[in-house]
């Protein structure tokens, strides 16, 4: 059976496990690495022409970044504890991070525009929190970098969906650079599952469905959403968890609902 072209599988359970560029996916703007640290193991990068924001997925490690020191960062061991723990980064700069615990550190990247930003500890304590839809459409939302945060190109937030629930539903899509009414987005899915034998879905589709993938979702998967819409939902007994990542010309997340599916959004 062929695997889908949007689906990234982590390479291993050690080391540098997830690798996406935008030349590797085929697009413009988003990057995002993985890696898997056993304690007192580093990852570290230049971040040249790119923004950066590590979020500490599980674990704790020293960040060093942009000539500051910043101790330890990371408060939880399982990305469905707590709040995530984040260092911004800007381009024409640097990172370290060396794992502590175990770690799950996740690299989110985009172009730096300006590079004039310093690098700052985005912590649990500086992250808001919201509840997003009701019923079987719940879920839970924590912004790590919004568009009201300073950035060049980065969007980045983590979403957590109890089993049995749908997310980034009703279906929406931001791929056109048609402000005010959208803006050109691209964007990946970090998917985990708690317990991690779980199993979950997402639809990526277009309206005249040119694109049209449903994908199975499993604990450490990727998805690439270079447009359409993109819908998920997880099944009984499994919460699922994703870290998005965004970024396109413009720093605007401006979505377009699926007109057949607006009646959702009434009452």
């Amino acid at each position: 059976m062929r695997r889908s072209d949007l689906v990234v599988h982590p390479s291993g359970h050690e080391g540098w496990t997830i690798n996406i560029t935008p030349e590797s996916a085929g697009w413009h703007y988003v990057g995002f690495d993985v890696y898997e640290l056993e304690p007192g193991e580093s990852a570290h990068h230049d971040t040249g022409d790119r923004e950066v924001c590590l979020v500490l997925i599980a674990g704790r490690a020293n960040i060093v970044a942009g000539g500051t020191d910043f101790g330890t960062v990371g408060e939880r061991m399982s990305p469905f504890e707590g709040k995530p723990d984040s260092v911004y980064v800007p381009g024409g700069s640097n990172w370290k991070a060396t794992a502590e615990t175990k770690v799950t550190l996740a690299v989110c990247s985009a172009p730096s525009l300006k590079g004039a930003l310093p690098a700052r500890r985005i912590g649990p304590g500086h992250t808001s929190q919201e509840v997003r839809g009701k019923g079987s459409n719940t879920r839970y939302v924590t912004n790590i970098l919004p568009e009201n945060e300073p950035a060049d190109s980065l969007l980045v937030v983590e979403v957590i969906t109890p089993g049995g629930n749908t997310s980034s539903y009703p279906p929406h899509k931001h791929d056109r650079d048609a402000l005010p009414e959208e803006s050109l987005l691209e964007e990946t899915y970090y998917h985990r599952l708690n317990p991690p034998q779980g199993f979950a879905f997402q639809r990526v589709y277009t309206d005249d469905r040119t694109l049209d993938e449903t994908i199975l979702i499993e604990d450490g998967n990727v998805t690439l959403v270079p447009r359409g819409y993109h819908p998920c939902a997880t099944i009984h007994g499994y919460d699922l968890y994703y870290l998005n990542v965004m970024a396109g010309p413009r720093r605007i997340w401006k979505f377009h609902n699926a007109p057949e599916h607006a009646w959702l959004l009434k009452g």
